[in-house]
């Protein structure tokens, strides 16, 4: 009888969120396990109690999902699971904390196609500024911007030695090369959107953070993506389900397009449950992180 398919949910939080568990659910695993306050140290044990207890045929119908909020430890717990593989007991991992992974791809990925698509324009070489820079979504957005070839600023509302600090600790970790600074004032914003391309979003929710006055100083503008579904969005303007509409109030970007919460959302959502089906369907393990989500969601783009 073939083994149902299991998938272990570790997370270093206190809970496992619903969401990551409605999601495994409807991708078709048979039983998802979920683990909290998981440590790092525990990674090994654990791992290796899931791989040894099915035998090689069982190994291929289990599952590993790392979550919690912080990226750093979910890429270590992710190393830390890899060694303590024994081929051929090996299973397949997916790595997403706090939704960034998944969020952040689907935002960068629509992005990309409206700057393809309306501007003729490529990641490579655009200047991208990400307000909200150094939470989970708007770190794992700058590292995908700047592995594609952008010139990529992340922004704290905090200061700039918290930016900085951020963007070169996951530099290093991940071999980009963001940039930090500060923005907090429309004065701070209106000099760092002046010239940039591209505008990522991904501040608190229910936050304004780019009002009439700021969008009307960005001279080049082409697109800009806002996670933030609930009022007042984070781009005054823009809709939830806008998906290249106008963005009026940039009144000096010839053509500057927007794309709302809720169409990055649905990419989002198909992008995580495309990437879970890979885990069930696999013969082979695979280990799936930020660069993965990221190759995934430009298909899923395209087919809209």
């Amino acid at each position: 009888m073939d083994k149902q398919k299991v998938i272990h949910m570790l997370d270093p939080m206190e809970h496992t969120s619903p969401f990551d568990i409605n999601m495994a659910i409807d991708a078709g695993f048979d039983k998802v396990i979920p683990h909290s306050n998981v440590k790092l140290e525990q990674i090994n044990s654990l791992v290796q109690d899931a791989i040894f207890s099915r035998g090689p045929s069982g190994v291929k119908n289990t599952s590993i999902f790392i979550g919690g909020r912080d990226i750093n430890l979910a890429m270590d717990m992710l190393e830390a699971s890899k060694k303590a593989m024994v081929p051929p007991f090996e299973v397949s991992m997916l790595v997403d904390p706090s939704g960034a992974f998944t969020t952040a791809a689907a935002l960068v990925a629509c992005v990309e196609k409206e700057l393809k698509e309306k501007h003729n324009k490529e990641l490579k070489n655009s200047n991208a500024v990400i307000f909200g820079g150094t939470g989970p979504v708007g770190i794992a957005t700058g590292v995908i911007v700047s592995l594609a070839g952008a010139k990529t600023t992340i922004v704290s509302h905090m200061s700039i030695e918290n930016a900085q600090s951020i963007a070169s600790q996951y530099n290093k970790l991940c071999n980009s090369s963001m940039e930090g600074t500060y923005g907090c004032s429309d004065a701070d914003k209106a000099y760092l959107l002046a010239y940039a391309d591209i505008v990522f979003c991904v501040a608190k929710a229910g936050v304004e953070v780019l009002a009439d006055r700021v969008l009307g100083d960005a001279k080049s503008l082409k697109v800009a993506g806002d996670v933030n579904a609930v009022p007042p969005l984070g781009i005054r303007g823009m809709k939830v389900n806008d998906f290249g509409a106008p963005l009026k109030n940039a009144t000096n970007s010839d053509g500057a397009v927007g794309i709302g919460a809720l169409a990055i959302g649905d990419i989002k959502y198909n992008l995580q449950q495309a990437l879970l089906h890979m885990m069930v369907e696999t013969d082979e393990p695979v280990y799936l992180d930020f660069r993965d989500a990221f190759t995934k969601a430009r298909e899923l783009v395209c087919k809209k």
